[in-house]
This record gives C-alpha cells, sequence and structure tokens, in this order.
C-alpha cells in the first residue's frame, strides 16, 4: 500500500488540473442531503436513516421506475455515513448503518446500471461532525474512494481555512486523476468565498471540478428558491460564461417532490434550473413521490433540453414592472428554451410578447412546443403577437426551434 501511495504523491504533482473528461452533460440523480439530512436514528426510524438499506431502496426505485432511463443515473451519499478510521487512516463508514460497507453500495448500484457517489469535507470535520480529509490524507482517501469504486466525489469545506481550500481542492482533483478510475469531482469551495470573484477564480474552478456549488444550501422552501435564483440572475454575468461541458455552476438540489413547493412552483424550479444548465439532483423519497411530481421530473422535453449538447447555461432576459420574467437558453440546431415565469401572487397573468420584443432578429419561421403541455405553436415569426397565460409563482416555458423562413408574398 505505501508504494502506492508514494507513486500517488509523485503523480499528483504531475496532474495539476482535473482533464477526466467527466460531466459533458449537467449530470443527473438522486441526493440524499435536502430530504434526509442527517437521520442517523436507525433504530426508530429505519426507513429514513442515513443507512445502506436507504441507499439500496432508492437505487431499487432509480432502476425499476424510469428514473434511470431517462438519465438519472447518479446515486449519491451525503453527509453522516462515516464511521471513523481504521488503525491505517483509511475511511470506514458506520458499521452499524453501512454493514457491508461502500464497495458493496457501489457494486450494487453498478448492478443496476446506476453510478455511485460519496461526500467528505476538506477540513477537520464534515459539516456534521464527521472525520474530514484534511490536506494529508487528500491522497489517501482518493485512492480509498477508487478502491471502493466511487464515481463522483462530493467535497464539502467545513472547518477549513480559505488557504487549505485553496490548497486541498485543486490536490484533490489531481489525486483523483491519478487513481486513474473516472470520479466526477463536485466541489463546495466557491460557496465558502461568496461565490464571486475576486475571492472565486472561475477558471481555476473550472480546471479543477466538474461541477460546484455557488451559493447558500437550499432549503424545503420557495423563498429558498426564489432566493438562490436571484443570486444566479444577480451575478448572471460572471456566472454564465464560465458553466459548459465538463464544468458547471450547481445552483443545489431539486425539492419537486417534498414538503414547501406547490405544484405550480415545483414546475417553476424544474424549468428554471434546467435553463441554468443545472444538475438535476433529485433530494426526495421516490419510494413515495407522487406521480404528479414524477410527471413534472421525469418529463422527457425537459431533460432533453437540460442535457443539451452545447451546455450553454441560459440567462434571464427580461424583467416586467408587472413581475414577469423571461428566461433564454441558447440550444443544438438554433432552438432555444424560453421560460416566462411569474412571481405574482394575485392570478394568472395574461403576458403579450412577440419574438422581436425578446431580441429575436432571424427572418425564420418558428414552432414552439409548450414543454408541460405538449401543445404546439406553430406559425411564429419575429413580429408574430402571441400571449402566454402564467399561474401566480409559476412557469410557461417553450421549446422553440426553427422550421425554416416564411414563404414570400405570390406577385
Amino acid at each position: 500500500m505505501l508504494w502506492k501511495t508514494v507513486l500517488l504523491l509523485a503523480l499528483v504533482d504531475q496532474v495539476l488540473v482535473l482533464e477526466n473528461g467527466l460531466l459533458r452533460k449537467p449530470p443527473m440523480g438522486w441526493l440524499a442531503w435536502e430530504r434526509f439530512r442527517c437521520n442517523i436514528d436507525c433504530d426508530e426510524d429505519p426507513k429514513n436513516c442515513i443507512s445502506e438499506q436507504l441507499f439500496m431502496e432508492m437505487a431499487d426505485r432509480l432502476a425499476q421506475d424510469g428514473w434511470r432511463d431517462l438519465g438519472y443515473t447518479y446515486l449519491n451519499i451525503d453527509d453522516c455515513w462515516i464511521g471513523g478510521r481504521d488503525a491505517n487512516g483509511h475511511l470506514v463508514p458506520d458499521p452499524k448503518r453501512f454493514p457491508n460497507g461502500i464497495a458493496f453500495l457501489a457494486d450494487y448500484a453498478h448492478s443496476l446500471g446506476l453510478q455511485l457517489g460519496i461526500y467528505e469535507d476538506l477540513g477537520n470535520f464534515t459539516c456534521m461532525g464527521y472525520p474530514g480529509t484534511t490536506l494529508d490524507k487528500v491522497v489517501q482517501d482518493a485512492q480509498t474512494f477508487a478502491e471502493w469504486k466511487v464515481d463522483m466525489l462530493k467535497l464539502d469545506g467545513c472547518f477549513s481555512t480559505p488557504e487549505e481550500q485553496a490548497k486541498g481542492y485543486p490536490m484533490m482533483a489531481a489525486a483523483l486523476n491519478a487513481t486513474g478510475r473516472p470520479i466526477a469531482f463536485s466541489c463546495s469551495w466557491p460557496a465558502y468565498e461568496g461565490g464571486l470573484p475576486p475571492k472565486v477564480n472561475y477558471s481555476l474552478l473550472a480546471d479543477t471540478c466538474n461541477l460546484w456549488r455557488n451559493y447558500d444550501d437550499i432549503q424545503d422552501s420557495w423563498s429558498s428558491v426564489l432566493s438562490i435564483l436571484d443570486w444566479f440572475v444577480d451575478n448572471q454575468d460572471i456566472l454564465q460564461p464560465v458553466a459548459g461541458p465538463g464544468h458547471w455552476n450547481d445552483p443545489d438540489m431539486l425539492l419537486i417532490g417534498n414538503f414547501g413547493l406547490s405544484f405550480e412552483q415545483a414546475q417553476a424550479q424544474m424549468a428554471l434550473w434546467t435553463v441554468l444548465a443545472a444538475p438535476l439532483f433529485m433530494s426526495t423519497d421516490l419510494r413515495t413521490i407522487s406521480a404528479q411530481n414524477m410527471d413534472i421530473l421525469q418529463n422527457p422535453l425537459m431533460i432533453k433540453i437540460n442535457q443539451d449538447p452545447l451546455g450553454i447555461q441560459g440567462r434571464r432576459i427580461l424583467k416586467n414592472k408587472f413581475s414577469i420574467e423571461v428566461f433564454l437558453r441558447p440550444l443544438a440546431g438554433d432552438a432555444c428554451a424560453l421560460v416566462f415565469f411569474s412571481r405574482r401572487t394575485d392570478m394568472p397573468y395574461r403576458f403579450h410578447s412577440s419574438l422581436a420584443q425578446l431580441n429575436f432578429s432571424s427572418s425564420s419561421l418558428y414552432e414552439a412546443q409548450d414543454v408541460y403541455t405538449g401543445s404546439v405553436i406553430s406559425g411564429l415569426q419575429a413580429k408574430t403577437n402571441f400571449t402566454v397565460i402564467i399561474n401566480p409563482s409559476g412557469v410557461v416555458m417553450w421549446y422553440l426551434y426553427p422550421i425554416g423562413k416564411p414563404e414570400a408574398p405570390q406577385p
């Protein structure tokens, strides 16, 4: 084992950036934290505690209920899995809650066509007080994760200094790369530095991490969704250009299926996260999720837009005095996604516009498919007036695509 560590240390010195070729599209899957937090009471709450059983049951649901086949392939463990370190300093899972170990869970996930993600923290402790990955443990822990056949690492930043983060995150990226196993790297680094330059160097970040948390943790409420959205919009000139294939801004998990969002708000979060080219990590109980919420999360056209190969993050392009906002994301094939979003709290609003008013100048003829209803609006030109009816705290989302040039008038 010693020679492996020495070899890895030598390789880490040479490999300064990630260059792992992973996550060319935003990752999709399931993450434990928002819904199940740090529930470790398996005596009183065995069905919902952070345990091997929970992750196996979620893996079963991902594989059997259509999620995997739509692209939701990551099964991600978050905090509170660690039991400690063994006599050689290796991380070990809690023996009562994960009796068969993490490698067993990885094998189980892989047998179902899924990928396993795991969590650690670049500091003395994780955010919930479990053993962290200090700088002297980075290479050893990277090798442990590779030996367990883990597919993604989320590295948090609690209990670490800015100096330790500046050294540790690139060090972990290089250590993961040096293992030879493809392990996607999710960083919380910018969230601990305010998310913005000059403290955050997004060029360095894109060379270090596959995705990164920029801002606050999401909570199960509409106000939390709006606070994250507002921060992303306020800083879109900085954030939008740095996202792309292999390196994504992460506004945090999807709340859909939990307790804090109405139906309209659930549809809105899905549409807005998609237009932001965000990772789609569900954090809900897939054993009990309603058919209505499954329909939102399993919408094939929504997923196609989220996974668009260009990987361009969208932007807000309009905000009017009536609390209506419009977001646009460019897509392959000269198509785009448009999200008409209402912050109103009174009644459905009739929004009148045209593509020209949204800065479309092409002479093309367009069709728009409503992503949620499936209805198609044909014959749209730049100057064609249209009306969309948007419910309070809801969205209308279009997949807009050119279908040719208008026919010239007959002489």
